[in-house]
Protein backbone atom coordinates (compact mmCIF):
# COMPACT_ATOMS: atom_id res chain seq x y z
CA UNK A 1 0.00 0.00 0.00
CA UNK A 2 1.20 3.79 -1.18
CA UNK A 3 1.56 6.12 1.55
CA UNK A 4 -0.91 8.06 -0.06
CA UNK A 5 -3.34 5.36 0.43
CA UNK A 6 -2.40 4.70 4.24
CA UNK A 7 -2.56 8.49 4.72
CA UNK A 8 -6.16 8.13 3.25
CA UNK A 9 -7.16 5.26 5.74
CA UNK A 10 -5.78 6.58 8.93
CA UNK A 11 -7.95 10.03 7.43
CA UNK A 12 -10.82 7.71 7.07
CA UNK A 13 -9.97 5.88 10.56
CA UNK A 14 -10.49 9.62 12.30
CA UNK A 15 -13.72 10.40 9.99
CA UNK A 16 -14.95 7.23 11.28
CA UNK A 17 -13.95 7.67 15.01
CA UNK A 18 -16.10 11.59 14.85
CA UNK A 19 -18.60 11.36 12.67
CA UNK A 20 -19.11 14.63 10.91
CA UNK A 21 -21.15 14.87 7.81
CA UNK A 22 -19.71 17.92 6.04
CA UNK A 23 -15.97 16.41 6.42
CA UNK A 24 -16.99 13.02 5.55
CA UNK A 25 -18.07 14.71 2.21
CA UNK A 26 -15.26 16.71 1.48
CA UNK A 27 -12.91 13.37 1.88
CA UNK A 28 -15.25 11.23 -0.56
CA UNK A 29 -15.17 14.68 -2.99
CA UNK A 30 -10.82 14.01 -2.14
CA UNK A 31 -11.35 10.69 -3.91
CA UNK A 32 -10.37 9.06 -7.23
CA UNK A 33 -13.04 7.91 -9.54
CA UNK A 34 -13.97 4.45 -10.03
CA UNK A 35 -13.55 2.34 -13.20
CA UNK A 36 -16.86 -0.19 -14.01
CA UNK A 37 -14.71 -3.15 -14.05
CA UNK A 38 -12.95 -2.64 -10.91
CA UNK A 39 -15.89 -3.35 -8.63
CA UNK A 40 -16.65 -6.91 -9.87
CA UNK A 41 -16.82 -9.04 -7.03
CA UNK A 42 -18.20 -9.36 -3.37
CA UNK A 43 -17.39 -6.39 -1.51
CA UNK A 44 -18.62 -6.18 2.38
CA UNK A 45 -20.15 -3.20 3.22
CA UNK A 46 -19.82 -1.26 6.73
CA UNK A 47 -21.17 2.82 7.39
CA UNK A 48 -19.68 6.03 6.98
CA UNK A 49 -22.31 7.62 9.95
CA UNK A 50 -22.99 11.52 9.09
CA UNK A 51 -25.58 12.21 10.84
CA UNK A 52 -28.21 10.78 7.91
CA UNK A 53 -31.52 9.53 8.93
CA UNK A 54 -30.24 6.14 7.81
CA UNK A 55 -27.14 6.10 9.96
CA UNK A 56 -26.91 2.56 11.77
CA UNK A 57 -29.44 0.78 10.02
CA UNK A 58 -27.91 -1.30 7.75
CA UNK A 59 -26.01 -2.85 10.14
CA UNK A 60 -28.79 -3.60 12.24
CA UNK A 61 -30.65 -5.45 9.89
CA UNK A 62 -27.63 -7.30 9.02
CA UNK A 63 -26.72 -5.78 6.00
CA UNK A 64 -23.82 -7.88 4.35
CA UNK A 65 -22.41 -5.93 1.25
CA UNK A 66 -22.66 -5.61 -2.56
CA UNK A 67 -21.96 -8.49 -5.17
CA UNK A 68 -21.41 -7.12 -8.80
CA UNK A 69 -21.00 -9.84 -11.32
CA UNK A 70 -20.73 -7.62 -14.42
CA UNK A 71 -22.27 -4.13 -15.98
CA UNK A 72 -25.59 -5.60 -15.89
CA UNK A 73 -26.02 -7.93 -12.63
CA UNK A 74 -25.43 -6.36 -9.93
CA UNK A 75 -26.73 -7.33 -6.06
CA UNK A 76 -26.82 -4.12 -4.30
CA UNK A 77 -28.33 -5.65 -1.19
CA UNK A 78 -26.81 -8.38 0.43
CA UNK A 79 -27.95 -9.46 3.74
CA UNK A 80 -26.46 -12.65 6.28
CA UNK A 81 -29.11 -15.01 6.95
CA UNK A 82 -29.38 -16.66 10.22
CA UNK A 83 -26.23 -19.30 9.71
CA UNK A 84 -24.64 -16.00 8.76
CA UNK A 85 -23.95 -16.99 4.88
CA UNK A 86 -24.85 -13.76 2.55
CA UNK A 87 -28.12 -13.69 0.74
CA UNK A 88 -28.79 -11.46 -1.89
CA UNK A 89 -32.38 -9.25 -1.40
CA UNK A 90 -34.91 -7.84 -3.66
CA UNK A 91 -34.52 -4.09 -2.81
CA UNK A 92 -38.76 -3.66 -3.90
CA UNK A 93 -39.65 -4.56 -0.56
CA UNK A 94 -38.04 -2.55 1.19
CA UNK A 95 -39.59 0.60 2.26
CA UNK A 96 -37.46 3.85 1.45
CA UNK A 97 -39.32 6.53 2.75
CA UNK A 98 -40.42 5.10 5.99
CA UNK A 99 -36.74 4.26 6.58
CA UNK A 100 -36.40 8.21 5.53
CA UNK A 101 -39.45 9.02 7.22
CA UNK A 102 -39.83 7.33 10.60
CA UNK A 103 -36.14 5.83 10.81
CA UNK A 104 -37.19 5.45 15.13
CA UNK A 105 -39.97 3.15 13.90
CA UNK A 106 -36.75 1.29 12.21
CA UNK A 107 -34.59 1.34 15.27
CA UNK A 108 -37.15 -0.50 17.24
CA UNK A 109 -36.35 -4.07 18.14
CA UNK A 110 -39.14 -5.68 16.34
CA UNK A 111 -38.54 -3.95 13.18
CA UNK A 112 -35.08 -5.96 13.02
CA UNK A 113 -36.86 -9.33 13.77
CA UNK A 114 -39.65 -8.89 11.45
CA UNK A 115 -37.52 -8.15 8.63
CA UNK A 116 -35.29 -11.37 9.57
CA UNK A 117 -38.47 -13.45 9.83
CA UNK A 118 -39.53 -11.81 6.04
CA UNK A 119 -35.51 -12.34 4.85
CA UNK A 120 -36.57 -15.87 3.06
CA UNK A 121 -40.03 -14.22 1.11
CA UNK A 122 -37.31 -11.02 -0.20
CA UNK A 123 -34.49 -13.18 -1.57
CA UNK A 124 -33.64 -13.27 -5.03
CA UNK A 125 -31.16 -14.78 -7.48
CA UNK A 126 -31.78 -11.90 -10.38
CA UNK A 127 -29.85 -9.28 -10.38
CA UNK A 128 -31.43 -6.13 -9.19
CA UNK A 129 -29.17 -2.90 -10.16
CA UNK A 130 -26.85 -2.35 -13.04
CA UNK A 131 -23.37 -0.51 -12.77
CA UNK A 132 -22.71 2.62 -14.96
CA UNK A 133 -20.19 5.44 -15.40
CA UNK A 134 -22.29 8.54 -14.60
CA UNK A 135 -21.19 12.08 -13.02
CA UNK A 136 -22.02 12.67 -9.49
CA UNK A 137 -20.78 15.55 -7.31
CA UNK A 138 -18.64 16.82 -10.73
CA UNK A 139 -16.65 13.74 -11.26
CA UNK A 140 -17.33 10.15 -13.60
CA UNK A 141 -17.38 7.25 -11.97
CA UNK A 142 -19.04 4.32 -11.31
CA UNK A 143 -22.19 4.60 -10.05
CA UNK A 144 -24.73 1.22 -9.38
CA UNK A 145 -28.84 2.50 -10.17
CA UNK A 146 -30.88 0.09 -8.45
CA UNK A 147 -34.04 -0.88 -10.77
CA UNK A 148 -36.70 -0.45 -8.44
CA UNK A 149 -35.64 2.19 -6.49
CA UNK A 150 -35.23 5.86 -7.15
CA UNK A 151 -31.67 5.32 -6.07
CA UNK A 152 -28.20 5.72 -7.12
CA UNK A 153 -25.09 4.79 -5.63
CA UNK A 154 -21.64 6.59 -6.64
CA UNK A 155 -18.44 5.31 -6.24
CA UNK A 156 -15.31 6.75 -5.11
CA UNK A 157 -11.65 4.75 -4.70
CA UNK A 158 -9.80 4.82 -1.32
CA UNK A 159 -7.60 2.05 -2.74
CA UNK A 160 -7.61 -1.28 -4.22
CA UNK A 161 -9.29 -2.73 -1.95
CA UNK A 162 -11.90 -0.01 -0.59
CA UNK A 163 -13.84 2.33 -1.66
CA UNK A 164 -16.30 4.96 -0.52
CA UNK A 165 -20.11 4.80 -1.95
CA UNK A 166 -22.73 7.98 -1.68
CA UNK A 167 -26.14 6.56 -1.37
CA UNK A 168 -28.59 9.06 -3.18
CA UNK A 169 -31.89 8.57 -2.57
CA UNK A 170 -34.93 10.78 -3.78
CA UNK A 171 -36.35 12.92 -1.43
CA UNK A 172 -33.01 12.80 0.77
CA UNK A 173 -31.69 16.23 1.40
CA UNK A 174 -27.71 14.45 1.40
CA UNK A 175 -26.26 11.09 0.99
CA UNK A 176 -25.95 8.46 3.06
CA UNK A 177 -22.45 7.46 2.86
CA UNK A 178 -20.22 3.73 3.19
CA UNK A 179 -17.68 1.65 2.61
CA UNK A 180 -16.87 -1.01 1.04
CA UNK A 181 -14.23 -3.72 1.09
CA UNK A 182 -13.47 -6.40 -1.33
CA UNK A 183 -13.53 -10.10 -0.11
CA UNK A 184 -10.84 -11.65 -1.94
CA UNK A 185 -11.31 -15.10 -3.65
CA UNK A 186 -15.10 -14.43 -4.52
CA UNK A 187 -14.12 -12.44 -7.63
Amino acid sequence: MSTEQQDRRLILDGLRARPDGAAALRYYDSLDPVAVEELFGVWRGSEVRSDHPLDGLLKTFGWYGKRFDGPDDVHPLVFTRGDGRPVAVSPSFLPVNLLLDRPRLARLPVAALLFRLALPLTRTTRPQARLRMTEYRGVVTATMCYDALPVHDAFRKVDDDLVMGAMELRGSPRPFLFLLSRVRGTG
